[in-house]
């Protein structure tokens, strides 16, 4: 990946009108996505869907008008969330989905990720072979083979439908109210319908999309809104959707956070009681070693892989073990989707609720996290920390002064021009105090 020019850990990612993210690269994009997926042999469709910002139509237009001229078709999705577009991919026999996002990060953001013919993110090499076309110029296939485009309006109704499916047929939330924020992102349209037809009473915040609001203080990212809204309405929990729809946390009816760590516990515990784990789980280095030792102690296996959830998926697969994750609530489940999925996953939470007889609270309770602090270091360019000899020096010192009790973890962001200084250990103020100390060498070294 660091070989890439353009692509990160989760697709490219930037500030609308800064280079890349433009109308004329996303037209380059389209034209040279096209001509791969061509020579990949795949079928010669390709879906495009995007969340609710607003520059979400300019780049739509601009994709559409580079697959057509590579020759490819296109059938445009509207705003829907990533895992739909993954899924739809599948269903309609595409070459690839494409989805219009930022995920969690603010409206003026924006980016591009793809999904293979199977749902999944896209291959290192296939990637690569993208850029490699990124770097000739356009050049239009004969008027007799221009792609054609057409609008696939029952898109909705059909991921409903696959959401639902997830979970068993008896499966109802008869009895549960719930409270739903879907960031005024891609899932305000079909989230609701979800859980309303699995038998919930809902209330929902965040669901009032105007192409600027995308994230603004609601979400996974911002959940004072949630714990407010459940503590209001005497709720039983809150679900808190991303941006994009991929990511998920959850609020108990007492108005703690349940984050992406306690929610892969409670899956992977709850499944591995039943009998149906199948293995063991994979987290990524910035998971809370609680999580780990907790797993350890009721005899469930657990591997770190990189940072992102494509890494993750790569470690399932290897394994082939069914549930991996991250904290900030990416989680896959391979057994009932391809990709991370907000929904999904929420409701397999659920279905662990009403199989335990436990709430929320209750189910988190089997795991106790190790204090965590995380300071971002703002950067003019993404670079290896580790690449600098006085960083690691520091490192070091830090390591050796937490003991083995405590981790220390130093990476670039794949999205964000942000080094991230990670500290794990027993005591919150001597992490805290030495994760600052890091962050302040980092920021020194920075070129």
């Amino acid at each position: 990946m660091s070989q890439r020019k353009y692509f990160g850990t989760d697709g490219i990612r930037g500030r609308v009108g800064e280079s890349p993210i433009t109308p004329e690269f996303m037209l380059h994009l389209g034209w040279a996505a096209g001509q791969a997926f061509k020579r990949q042999g795949q079928r010669n469709s390709v879906l495009i869907g995007k969340d609710t910002r607003l520059s979400g139509y300019m780049f739509e237009s601009a994709l559409e008008a580079g697959l057509s001229a590579a020759g490819v078709d296109v059938k445009l999705l509207g705003p829907m969330p990533t895992p739909a577009i993954a899924y739809l991919t599948r269903t309609f026999r595409a070459s690839a989905g494409i989805v219009i996002s930022a995920s969690h990060n603010p409206h003026h953001d924006n980016g591009i990720k793809f999904f293979s013919a199977n749902g999944t993110k896209l291959d290192d090499a296939l990637e690569a072979e993208i850029e490699r076309w990124l770097e000739q110029p356009i050049q239009v296939c004969e008027p007799n083979e221009l792609g054609k485009a057409s609008r696939v309006d029952d898109a909705p109704g059909r991921y409903v439908e696959f959401c639902k499916s997830t979970v068993p047929n008896e499966f109802t939330l008869d009895g549960l109210h719930i409270v739903l924020d879907c960031a005024h992102g891609a899932t305000y349209h079909v989230a609701p319908k979800v859980f309303k037809e699995l038998g919930a009473r809902v209330s929902v915040i965040g669901a009032e999309p105007d192409g600027l609001n995308i994230n603004l203080n609601v979400g996974s990212t911002h959940l004072d809104a949630l714990k407010q809204t459940v503590a209001d309405k005497q709720a039983d929990l809150g679900i808190a959707f991303d941006g994009d729809g991929d990511r998920v946390l959850m609020v108990d009816r007492d108005g703690s956070e349940v984050d992406g760590d306690e929610l892969l516990f409670i899956l992977a515990s709850q499944r591995h009681a039943e009998g149906r784990l199948n293995g063991g789980v994979v987290g990524t280095l910035m998971t809370n070693l609680g999580v780990e030792l907790a797993l350890r102690e009721i005899g469930i296996e657990f591997e770190r892989a990189n940072v992102g959830d494509r890494y993750v998926m790569e470690r399932l697969l290897a394994n082939n073990w069914i549930i991996g994750g991250e904290g900030s609530g990416h989680m896959v489940i391979r057994d009932c989707t391809s990709t991370g999925d907000g929904i999904v996953s929420a409701l397999q939470v659920l279905l662990a609720i009403r199989r335990s007889g436990k709430t929320l609270g209750e189910l988190r309770q089997g795991m106790a996290k190790l204090p965590q602090t995380m300071v971002n270091v703002r950067v003019a360019q993404r670079f290896d920390p580790l690449s600098r000899s006085d960083i690691v020096e520091a490192m070091r010192r830090a390591e050796a002064e937490l003991g083995e009790a405590g981790r220390i973890l130093l990476r670039a962001s794949g999205t964000e021009p942000l080094i991230r200084v990670m500290a794990e250990g027993q005591n919150a103020d001597d992490i805290a105090r030495v994760a600052e100390q890091l962050a302040l060498v980092v920021e020194r070294s920075t070129p």
